[in-house]
């Protein structure tokens, strides 16, 4: 039974998954399901404007995928530069902000003067900020805060006692988003993949058996009213 108050959902955190094993079902190379998986961006990101989303945090490329074949990787990034050249105006018509996290250093520098351009050129938006994590990994982004603030405690422009769980929040990628209220993850692997550690201690999870490619609007309105049936305690007991 839907509580009587529903629970807010202001971020939305994706883990885009299944691409692969599309394209390999179907006979097609993996390139062809990570293109049929921007198509399910860009449903997905009309879809969270339709709700009234404030943020959507997508789970593009990982840390980790850097350990896949070379061809492949080239593919993704290729489609990345594709999509962004032709989606961006689209985005700023939208009054959508682009947001990006991970770790550009293993980026190329036309990627990442790419990354900057397209930031610019929805810095004005004031509508739903849609953050892409490229090159992006939780355990990372934790261990980059943990050394900023040992750099200033170093200098004395931090003390250890200020270290506390606000001070790593605001030394993290993420400090300008809230936490994700809701993480959804397709194509049925029913894990978090190093995704936004610090971030989802809270949020609520839902995992899809459909791949990204064939995630749709209906998909998106399921996990959606799935997650209006929970009720979020933060470790408080349910009330009577």
């Amino acid at each position: 039974m839907a509580l009587a108050t529903e629970p807010t959902l202001r971020h939305i955190a994706i883990i885009m998954d299944g691409n692969g094993r599309w394209a390999k079902s179907r006979g097609l190379p993996r390139t062809v399901g990570h293109y049929r998986g921007a198509e399910s961006v860009r449903k997905v990101i009309d879809r969270a404007i339709d709700h009234g989303i404030a943020y959507l945090t997508l789970f593009a490329f990982s840390s980790e995928n850097w350990k896949r074949p070379m061809d492949e990787v080239r593919d993704l990034m290729g489609l990345l530069r594709f999509y962004l050249d032709r989606e961006v105006r689209l985005l700023a018509d939208r009054n959508v902000r682009l947001n990006f996290i991970g770790d550009r250093s293993r980026l190329s520098k036309d990627m990442c003067d790419l990354l900057v351009r397209s930031t610019e050129r929805t810095a004005h938006c004031t509508g739903m900020v849609l953050t892409i994590a490229i090159s992006y990994g939780g355990r990372a982004e934790i261990a980059e805060a943990a050394r900023q603030m040992a750099a200033e405690v170093a200098s004395g422009t931090l003390s250890i006692d200020q270290i506390d769980e606000d001070a790593i929040t605001a030394h993290l990628q993420t400090n300008t988003l809230p936490d994700p209220d809701l993480v959804i993850r397709t194509s049925g692997e029913q894990r978090i993949s190093n995704f936004m550690l610090w971030q989802l201690a809270y949020a609520e999870m839902i995992f899809l058996p459909v791949l990204w490619p064939d995630f749709d609007a209906a998909a998106f309105d399921a996990a959606i009213d799935e997650y209006k049936r929970r009720e979020r305690r933060y470790g408080a007991v349910s009330p009577a």
